[in-house]
């Protein structure tokens, strides 16, 4: 709209435009307005995103580096109180963390001072007013909690300024006032609510947007509570990772997936997040698995009767879609029962003695009538979940197979290639796809899965978990080597060629190209891989071109990584990752003050401040500009009226 902005000899489509466009503005002074508006909020510096990675259900870990906003309340405090003493910046740091908890365990031992509340409320709105330099007041007020709006409006809008004489009278009217608002608060309301939301409202201006790059789900004790964070972020978007897939594909009703997510359920005893978390009771699994096989103690009796009912919905699902290229998984059927081994690829490994009596050799993925019965309990518990499917419903809508945002590219698994760098060529859906094709056709055909839960897309959903191929996955899972088979040299799972190729920097360059993005800035955010820190391992590879931020959230993993995590923030100056230390507990954090020990490693610094003109939003409102400047030049003339 904005080729030409004379408006002379517009196309009949932009005069369309421009006369719809015209309805929302009632005057000239509006649309003026609604132009210095936009002008002035492009000029304001770009918001700080922050990168979070493979966080596996470790609800307690994410919270506190969502309250501590991954150090960066601990750097402002330090940055811009640098009168406080250590114990003033933790005492206020664990205040706007955890303003409730902290609240709460004063009042239990003593009655709070009122000088003390005054000093913690300066202090806070210090900081808030100090974090709302890069937004609008209309922005500002949004991050607001609605029911202390207008009080932190009024706190946050008071300037100390002594320049002049009149400034000071000035300035000691707005301090009585303020002063009047904070007596009457704290003698109505003793001051918790209004802490509590400006605590709320610090942490919401510390980040302007939160990227999540895959697997919220799995391994940790309550993904549950993780989504119910997210689902009340301000700015969040999520791309998945193959272990939200599984989860998605379970709510959809997908058997194989319902089956799979069970199994790592019980296979890492967190149970809790289907009873308690999604009301899914596993009574009706217990009683078969006692009945199935009664030489098990319960739980391992659990985990092998949900174990080979996947087994036999795996076949099924391969049997239907020979196009998947996946009958090397067909194994159940070939273990020779009477020695007790398997042979795979030529070799010939033992097998654990486990029982197989549920399972026919002549038609080893067939179920048995009581294996079908408990499968459709379990479905219909998953699908009609009101928790589950409304957290899945917004990790649909919020979700996607991959992003580009702000010049970055943004995917959990891998764009998969083959060893001579060229992407992997998949004839799967009747057409062959590759590099952001084949990411385009998983992304429609999960949601085509979640919403129209037709048999091809379901499917889908455990071919995305676990295909060697899956942009989500890239391995070869081995799964029934890691269950049946001991020796632990079958447990080996070949990765795509991605993995070695992403350390090139010309192969980073080809991806992002794939995608649409090229310069210099632009850079692929990967999550997926643990980094293996104790052993040397960078996240940074390919010279910077691409950042693997899955340090190690999930304590399965600690021991290995070495840390508890990477968070990648990008402000208006700099990128740079935070590697976090292993985290003790909420309560620990709470009463004691406890933060997460992080490193800030800076390793891309911009040329200068960026701002939200250099934005994806800024260049929506760039245009948006250029087309209210287009409008006011042609209602002047004349040729489209205003507010009609």
């Amino acid at each position: 709209m904005s080729d030409n902005p004379s408006g002379s000899c517009l196309a009949p489509e932009q005069m369309k435009y421009l006369t719809l466009l015209a309805e929302q503005y009632p005057s000239e002074e509006a649309l003026c307005t609604d132009i210095i508006r936009l002008s002035a909020q492009l000029s304001l510096p770009k918001g700080t995103e922050h990168f979070m990675s493979d966080i596996h259900g470790e609800y307690e870990a994410f919270t506190h580096i969502m309250n501590n906003c991954s150090g960066v309340i601990r750097e402002k405090v330090r940055m811009w109180m640098g009168e406080l003493t250590g114990k003033e910046a933790d005492e206020l740091c664990t205040l706007i963390y955890y303003p409730e908890a902290v609240l709460r365990h004063h009042r239990q031992e003593e009655e709070i001072p009122e000088e003390w509340i005054h000093r913690q409320v300066e202090r806070m709105v210090y900081l808030a007013r100090m974090l709302s330099s890069k937004y609008t007041r209309e922005t500002v007020r949004r991050r607001m909690p609605e029911d202390w709006a207008f009080l932190l409006d009024e706190m946050m809008h008071y300037q100390n300024d002594e320049s002049d004489q009149t400034a000071a009278e000035q300035n000691e009217n707005r301090r009585r006032y303020h002063e009047a608002i904070l007596n009457s608060l704290i003698a109505t309301t003793g001051g918790d609510g209004f802490i509590t939301a400006l605590a709320r409202l610090i942490k919401n201006l510390a980040v302007d947007h939160l990227h999540v790059v895959g697997d919220i789900y799995d391994r940790g004790p309550r993904a549950d509570s993780v989504m119910d964070i997210l689902m009340r972020h301000h700015a969040v978007d999520i791309e998945w990772g193959n272990h939200d897939i599984l989860w998605m594909g379970a709510a959809a009703g997908s058997e194989v997936c319902i089956a799979g997510a069970i199994r790592n359920c019980l296979a890492y005893q967190n149970t809790d997040i289907l009873e308690r978390g999604y009301g899914i009771p596993l009574r009706l699994l217990t009683l078969f698995a006692e009945n199935a096989y009664p030489g098990l103690p319960v739980d391992q009796a659990m985990l092998h009767a949900v174990t080979i009912l996947m087994f036999k919905l795996e076949g099924q699902v391969i049997q239907r879609n020979p196009d998947y290229h996946m009958d090397d998984r067909l194994l159940l059927g070939r273990i020779d029962r009477e020695k007790h081994e398997i042979t795979i690829d030529g070799k010939t490994w033992p097998v654990r003695d486990l029982p197989l009596n549920t399972v026919d050799p002549s038609d080893p993925w067939q179920m048995t009538e009581e294996e079908s019965e408990l499968l459709r309990s379990l479905r219909h518990a998953f699908t009609h979940s009101p928790r589950l499917r409304e957290q899945i419903r917004f990790l649909c809508q919020q979700g996607s197979m991959y992003l580009s945002f702000n010049g970055n590219l943004l995917y959990h698994g891998c764009v998969p290639m083959n060893p001579d760098g060229s992407f992997v060529q998949k004839n799967i859906g009747g057409q062959i796809r590759s590099g952001k094709a084949l990411m385009d056709y998983a992304d429609q055909m999960a949601r085509r899965a979640f919403f129209t839960g037709d048999r091809a897309a379901l499917d889908f959903m455990w071919y995305l978990w676990c295909g060697a191929d899956s942009p989500v996955c890239g391995r070869q899972i081995k799964t029934f080597a890691r269950y049946f088979i001991p020796d632990r040299a079958s447990w080996q799972e070949p990765q795509n060629a991605y993995y070695a190729l992403y350390n090139d920097e010309n192969v980073c360059r080809k991806i992002l190209a794939e995608f649409g993005l090229a310069g210099e800035s632009c850079r692929i955010i990967n999550g997926h891989t643990p980094i293996r820190v104790t052993h040397g391992e960078s996240p940074l590879k390919a010279g910077g071109k691409l950042v693997v931020i899955d340090g190690g959230f999930c304590r399965a993993y600690q021991k290995t990584t070495g840390i508890a995590g990477y968070t990648l923030i990008a402000n208006s100056h700099c990128m740079r990752l935070m590697s976090h230390q292993p985290f003790t507990n909420l309560k620990d954090a709470r009463e004691t003050g406890r933060d997460i020990h992080s490193q800030s490693f800076e390793f891309a610094t911009y040329p200068a401040q960026l701002h939200v003109r250099d934005t994806d939003h800024g260049r929506h409102l760039q245009q948006r500009m250029e087309d209210l400047m287009t409008l006011l030049d042609v209602s002047r003339r004349g040729l489209i009226p205003l507010g009609k």
